[in-house]
């Protein structure tokens, strides 16, 4: 058994499992990168930040993380929010950029989510220069496109 204020390394998904909004079971410690001292790096030049070294799954991770009452998730929450504002610019800049070169080091400093959004803007530019050579034989709808037609909405009374 453990003691009252013992500290254990457990999963998300467990800790979100032991979470009980009526008695106080476990409290969370916020990992070094969603405390003040990386908000204020953060806020002060967020595309320097190596987020993948630091935590790859950051935007996932931080968000999850405001499921806990914390007193600092306003502060957390909006640190996610302008540090993925500041970094999408450059990281759509970049996938907009690097056309048939080593992205290597471009992606290093990614997050996964970011890497996500690299890769969906280096296809997207891929796809272009094709069909501007001639190689695409016809123009097709994008997946996101195709699968919100495919959506079935409720009938609303007007």
């Amino acid at each position: 058994s453990f003691l009252q204020g013992s500290k254990l390394e457990i999963p998300l998904w467990l800790a979100k499992g032991l979470r009980d909004s009526k008695r106080r079971i476990i409290s969370v410690e916020l990992p070094k990168i969603y405390k003040e001292a990386w908000r204020t790096v953060f806020t002060a030049d967020a595309t320097v930040v190596d987020l993948h070294k630091m935590g790859p799954y950051y935007y996932g991770f931080g968000s999850q993380l405001l499921n806990f009452d914390n007193p600092e998730n306003p502060e957390i929450a909006q640190t996610i929010l302008q540090t993925f504002i500041s970094r999408f610019r450059r990281i759509m800049d970049d996938s907009q950029n690097a056309y048939n070169e080593d992205t290597s080091v471009l992606v290093a400093r990614l997050d996964e989510l970011e890497r996500t959004l690299f890769q969906a803007g280096q296809k997207g530019l891929n796809d272009f220069h094709c069909w501007e050579k001639g190689q695409a034989s016809q123009i097709t709808a994008s997946s996101l496109v195709q699968n919100y037609g495919k959506r079935k909405f409720p009938d609303v009374d007007g």
